[in-house]
């Protein structure tokens, strides 16, 4: 058995609906601008490929069913944007996964939000370096539970929202997608070998803003029930 020569770490992972059992992560993929409304609201118009970045396993701010998760709010920043966005839970590993096979290694799906410190990724931006610290925080991958495939309805056509205190922010369908969830665990696969504990924060729609401390977010996608949380 190993030893280590300073405590390993917890394993992250996220409560899995209706049982005590948890899905642990392995990693955090992110894809780019993947709704059109919303890459055209940052900028960019068409159907660029498909890109990602990544957050840390620990990034995730798991939120049981029924409860309200605290977001704390992060240092830095003066620009804290959520982004509502459908998770997939990858159960099965591989690479070139072809998208006619692709939704055989889904585990199951959950309500996710991209939270995004923008001043500092638009600086990162301008600048052209890496934009990780706009992303890839403490916290910043908040998640509800996540639903077994078999048990979440169909996915593919479900609305997606986000209310921040009690309105409107964002709300379109899962449809909307650029690159579908299909296509983009084969695009992803053919630059990683995705492994079982994968989650992929699949793209958001249009209408990201700001929150501050105080604001109480609700979002949710049909079939997969809602996340909600306190900006504190």
């Amino acid at each position: 058995m190993s030893s280590y020569v300073i405590p390993a770490p917890a394993q992250a992972s996220v409560p899995v609906l209706g049982s005590a059992s948890r899905f642990p992560v392995h990693r955090i993929y992110c894809v780019g601008r993947n709704y059109e409304e919303h890459a055209k609201e940052m900028g960019f118009t068409g159907r660029e490929p498909p890109f990602f970045f990544l957050k840390p396993a620990d990034a995730v701010l798991p939120v049981d069913a029924g409860q309200t998760g605290s977001l704390p709010y992060p240092s830095l920043t003066a620009n804290l944007h959520h982004e509502i966005e459908l998770v997939v839970a990858i159960g099965k590993g591989g690479k070139d996964i072809k998208a006619a096979d692709a939704l055989g290694h889904i585990w199951g799906y959950a309500v996710g939000l991209d939270m995004t410190r923008r001043d500092l990724q638009n600086e990162m931006k301008k600048q052209g370096r890496p934009w990780s610290i706009g992303k890839g925080f403490d916290a910043s991958a908040p998640i509800g539970p996540i639903t077994p495939a078999a048990q979440a309805g169909d996915v593919a056509n479900a609305a997606i929202w986000l209310q921040v205190n009690g309105t409107d922010r964002q709300r379109s369908t899962v449809t909307q997608l650029i690159w579908n969830i299909a296509e983009t665990i084969e695009h992803l696969s053919a630059a990683w070998e995705l492994q079982p504990g994968d989650l992929i924060f699949t793209g958001t729609p249009e209408g990201v803003g700001a929150v501050v401390r105080g604001d109480t977010l609700e979002g949710g996608i049909d079939g997969l029930g809602t996340l909600c949380l306190s900006v504190a």
